[in-house]
């Protein structure tokens, strides 16, 4: 007997969260867009912002890519283990009614 554990629900939890992450990620894109001298006071100002929205655009991209391909491993993953936990329990039932010496019936 394995003495691994893995958590579903947190699992479950994690790929919900990630994809919450995802989609946030795609919806906003840059916090900054739009922000002109009128709000933040200085032409140097604007132009950083600038500058970093098309930075934080490029990474935002790939980081969206990576959190949505960890979401599906994760969800997978979840699946997978409830799977394998119902075949182990349809197969210690089989095994139940079977009794102690295999040949079927409680001895």
């Amino acid at each position: 007997m394995s003495d691994q554990t893995a958590d579903v629900t947190r699992i479950k939890e994690s790929a919900r969260s990630l994809s919450k992450i995802h989609r946030e990620f795609t919806q906003n894109a840059n916090p900054a867009d739009g922000l002109g001298v009128d709000v933040l006071g200085d032409r140097s100002l604007v132009d950083t912002f600038d500058d970093f929205g098309d930075n934080w655009k490029i990474h935002r991209e790939r980081l969206t890519d990576e959190i949505e391909k960890l979401s599906k491993i994760l969800s997978t993953a979840a699946q997978a283990y409830e799977d394998i936990d119902h075949q182990l329990a349809e197969a210690l039932r089989g095994t139940d009614k079977q009794g102690p010496s295999g040949k079927g019936g409680a001895k």
